[in-house]
This record gives C-alpha cells, structure tokens and sequence, in this order.
C-alpha cells in the first residue's frame, strides 16, 4: 500500500504482557507510529520463559521502544512531553498505577483534550474493577472454561483469547474515537476489559439458556445439533474433523463413500432424522473414513465441499501451503538474530495483507530518536 490507513496517527504505548501489546501491535500495523514506552530494564515479557517465552516478539513488531523511568519526576516530565505529541494512549497496567505518576486519563485530559486514552484492564468499571485479573481467571469466572472442559473439570482455552480479543476491540473503539475526533475535535477515554470480553463470548450460550429454559452444556459432552459433526481416525492413524450439515453435502458424501442406500431410507430423510439416528450412522462412517488415508481423504473432501480439517499442532502451520502462499506468515528477526515466522493480522485491504516495517526493537533502541523529536512534532 502506498499509505497505510493509520498513517500519521503517534500512539504511545504503556503496557505489558498480550492485551496492550496486542492492541498497539494491531495499531502498528495499520500504520500507526506506535512508541513502547518500556522502564530502564525492559518490558518484563522480553524475559519470560517457557509458554510465556513467545509474548514479546509476538506483538512488538512495527512498534520503536523508548526507554522512560516514570517513577522519577524527571521521566513523569519526558512521558508528559511524549503524551503530548501522541492522538492515542494505551494502557494495560494495574488499577491506579499510572495515577501514581499523573499519568491517568484525569490527569491528563485537561491538558490534552484531543488525546483519545484507551485503558486496558481486567474488569469495567463496578464491583470487580480494582480486582486484577488474567486471562485464565475470567475464564473460569466467564463460563469459558466451564464450556471447554470436560464435566467436572474446567479447562482453559489454549489461547490467551481474552486478552487478544479485549486488545481487539480498544482497537475498534480507538478508531472509532478517532473518527468522532475528526467531527468534533475532541479525545475520548476507552476502557476495554478482559471479563466483559469473555462474557461476549458466551452470548450465544446465554441465548441459548434464555431462549430454551435449559442450562448449557460442556462442548466436551454436549449433543451434536448436526447429523456429522465429529472426529474421525484415518487408515494412517491421524485424527480428521469432518463436518456434513447441509442437504447436497449428505448426497455427495453418501455417494463417495459407499452410502447410496442412506439415501432412499426413511429414517434418515431430513436433517434431523439423522441427527436422531447418529448412534449407528456415526460407527458406520468412522468405519469407513478409517479405510482411507488423510491425503486421500482431504481431496475427496474438498472436491464434495466439505467443511474438514486435520487436527494440527501449533508448529504445524508454519508449514502450512496456504499460509505461505497467501501472506499469511511474516518473517521476524528477533533479538538473538535469528529469523522466524510469525502470523500477519489475519485480513487484508485492497487485496494486500498489512506487512512487517520493523522487527521488535531492542530496548529502548529509537530513545535519543524520540526525545529528538518531542521539540519538532506538533501537538496531537
């Protein structure tokens, strides 16, 4: 793209762990000149290790780091003067912390009443606000984990999809504060929240709850409301997800795979026919996917038009045809110098999928860049 679509925008980022990083990272890509602002040892994800070990280098590409101690009077003077120059603040610390330093949305808006400020947090404000919180705490407070879990035994989601989705919608709200500043000249401040995220993700369960009176159910265990909705072995040994909800997919399948005398019987005439009649018709099919392997069958599948998918691990899908064929991976030199792949924002504009500018910085790598700058940038 000649001009990204947040070009010219100056975000200044005061976060840690995924849900800030996330929501900067987003802004970055769009072309927005995102500035860490990290403490004089570095952000403490940059050293985290084991499942925490990706946090980092996950979502600091496109992004330049300063380096401003904000527990001194000196660096409460140097952020105030960043602030300044910037339309957007983020912010995912703790409750209360940044008003130890004046650098809360009271403090600021005042001076800075163009500046949209976007806090992070685990709950909105009420009851629960001063609480902290995690990821897998609103899980298992949100009805998540109860859903994902086997009976009994709540498990977390293998994905930090609350704080990725909260830093989402700052996102969304951010764009939507700029676009209101460009009617009216005035900021705005945005609270997005880990809890409120997860119980958006339930809406459909509590639909359900509301509409039929009866409680939800652990995917784990709950009823298929489709006739084929499983997993399913291979000749090879690989667990295959296949999926045959609609009309012209049941025909072909039965077709392909041996069934055409399902197709005259009276018992399996609708939808719902054969969801009632799933306790045999499912041995029979596993039966007879198990016949074949998963090249095989992943071509009869998608030729049939099939909703399928092989059961991947993570590292998989750097591999993957499509995501190297489509953009979808992005290559990244991380800070020991090597050179690995992360995934790109997952849409594109124009046809053109949204690129890596800047590899995640060292710390506080463009500091003498920024406070040069801070005497010639207008104010926001």
């Amino acid at each position: 793209m000649t001009r990204l679509p947040l070009a010219g925008i100056r975000v200044v980022e005061f976060s840690q762990m995924v849900m800030g990083p996330s929501c900067g990272m987003i802004l970055a890509d769009l072309g927005a000149d995102v500035i860490k602002v990290e403490p004089p040892q570095g952000d403490r994800t940059r050293f985290f290790k084991s499942v925490a070990s990706g946090f980092f280098n996950t979502y600091s590409r496109n992004k330049r780091s300063v380096v401003i101690d904000t527990a001194t009077p000196e660096g409460q003077r140097t952020a105030r003067r960043l602030i300044g120059t910037a339309d957007v603040l983020i912010e995912n610390f703790r409750p209360g912390l940044l008003k130890r330093f004046n650098l809360d949305h009271e403090a600021l808006a005042p001076e800075h009443p163009r500046l949209i400020y976007c806090s992070l947090k685990g709950y909105m404000p009420g009851p629960y606000e001063n609480r902290l919180a995690l990821d897998e705490v609103v899980q298992m407070m949100g009805g998540l984990a109860y859903m994902t879990g086997p009976p009994g035994k709540p498990m977390r989601a293998g994905a930090s999809v609350n704080d990725i989705m909260g830093g989402m919608f700052g996102v969304i709200a951010i764009q939507a504060a700029l676009a209101e500043r460009e009617r009216t000249g005035n900021g705005a401040y945005i609270q997005s929240a880990l809890f409120e995220n997860n119980v958006f993700l339930m809406a459909q369960a509590m639909m359900f709850e509301s509409v039929t009176g009866e409680a939800s159910t652990p995917w784990s265990v709950k009823a298929s409301p489709w006739p084929v909705y499983d997993l399913f072995e291979t000749r090879d040994g690989q667990p295959i997800f296949v999926s045959i909800v609609g009309e012209e997919q049941w025909q072909g399948f039965c077709r392909s795979f041996g069934f055409e005398r399902w197709l005259g019987d009276p018992r399996l005439a609708t939808s719902q026919d054969r969801v009632d009649h799933r306790d045999w018709i499912i041995p029979a099919i596993a039966e007879a996917i198990g016949k074949h392997d998963m090249a095989s069958l992943c071509a009869s599948f998608e030729r049939l038009g099939l909703p399928f998918a092989p059961v991947n691990k993570p590292g998989d899908l750097f591999h993957d045809p499509h995501l190297n064929a489509s953009g979808g991976l992005l290559d990244l030199a991380i800070e020991d110098g090597r050179h690995v792949k992360t995934p790109a924002l997952p849409f594109s504009i124009s046809g053109e999928r949204l690129q890596k500018r800047r590899d995640p910085p060292k710390i506080g790598e463009h500091t003498d860049e920024i406070l040069a700058e801070l005497d010639r940038v207008r104010p926001a």
